[in-house]
């Protein structure tokens, strides 16, 4: 005899869909105490404390089985099965390779053109991103980004060039800005400089990154605050991040896109420069004048 009723499909995950992170977040205000006892539980061991049987869960945290249930349904699930099913499917979903992914979106493309079906998921990850971006993070985030400490930056192997866009800049924003190179070999160079009060930004998608997750470890222990821009499953790194945005990516394709995630990086950017005004604009000025010095570029 199990705990648990039979078990009902979860709801199938598309680019629109909320995980289960988002949703406890959400409904967080709405939920007693006994139940964020169990929301806390589960959002510290994401999401492995929600995989075992709801006796086993409640156990965990410490609370009934009943609150556990009362807890789901109030995200919207009919009931623990389907609950757990759907953090199995995210669980699938982060380790998921560009073949997997393509199976899952060609089972259910609609009968339309290929430019369609990309514009409208494109537009609902930046709707779903956006929605779901806490104001008040965003703000702290960006007077991080803004402050006289040093600010190192380092992406992942589909995100490197996401990172150095970051770079290119803040750089002209601000001063006291580093790149992290590609390869991990050399971050030791850049964590020996790093000093408490430092920021850390870290650009990681599925699959995450190991080398990344050690980095911001090492960077956390000496007092470095790490900013994480990562897709809507969230990557380790989270677990130590002082900021963390999640972007949706999904599109009909083996790979994600990045579109979501470069949008935010730019509304960074751009919050970033209003922080430093007019500390950027006479940085951007004389940038201007040293560029002319150098000829580069062709005046219109």
């Amino acid at each position: 005899m199990t705990d648990d009723p039979p078990i009902e499909p979860a709801r199938p995950i598309t680019s629109a869909t909320p995980t289960v992170r988002q949703l406890i977040r959400s409904q967080y205000q709405d939920l007693t105490q006994s139940e964020r006892k169990f929301a806390n539980t589960l959002m510290e061991n994401y999401p492995n404390a929600g995989l075992a049987s709801i006796t086993t869960v409640a156990e965990g945290a410490g609370v009934s089985a009943p609150v556990v249930a009362r807890m789901v349904q109030k995200l919207g699930f009919k009931g623990y099965p389907q609950f757990h099913q759907a953090l199995l499917q995210e669980l699938q979903a982060k380790v998921s390779g560009p073949t997997e992914r393509r199976a899952v979106w060609t089972a259910e493309a609609p009968e339309s053109h290929m430019l369609n079906r990309f514009a409208g998921a494109v537009t609902q990850n930046l709707a779903q991103t956006f929605a779901n971006i806490d104001t008040a993070q965003f703000d702290a985030a960006a007077r991080l980004l803004a402050s006289e400490n040093g600010l190192y930056i380092v992406g992942g192997r589909i995100t490197r060039s996401l990172a150095e866009y970051a770079f290119t800049h803040f750089q002209a924003i601000r001063e006291r800005v580093t790149h992290l190179t590609s390869s991990p070999a050399t971050w030791p160079h850049y964590v020996l400089d790093m000093v408490e009060g430092d920021t850390l930004l870290i650009f990681d998608i599925r699959r995450y990154e190991e080398n990344l997750l050690r980095l911001a470890e090492i960077a956390s222990a000496r007092g470095v605050r790490v900013i994480l821009i990562t897709d809507q499953w969230a990557s380790p790194v989270a677990g130590l991040a002082e900021a963390t945005f999640h972007c949706w990516g999904e599109i009909p394709s083996a790979w994600d896109s990045n579109i979501a995630t470069l949008s935010l990086t730019e509304a960074l950017i751009a919050a970033t420069q209003e922080e430093r005004w007019p500390e950027a604009r006479d940085r951007f000025e004389r940038l201007d004048s040293l560029f002319e010095m150098t000829r580069l570029f062709r005046k219109p």
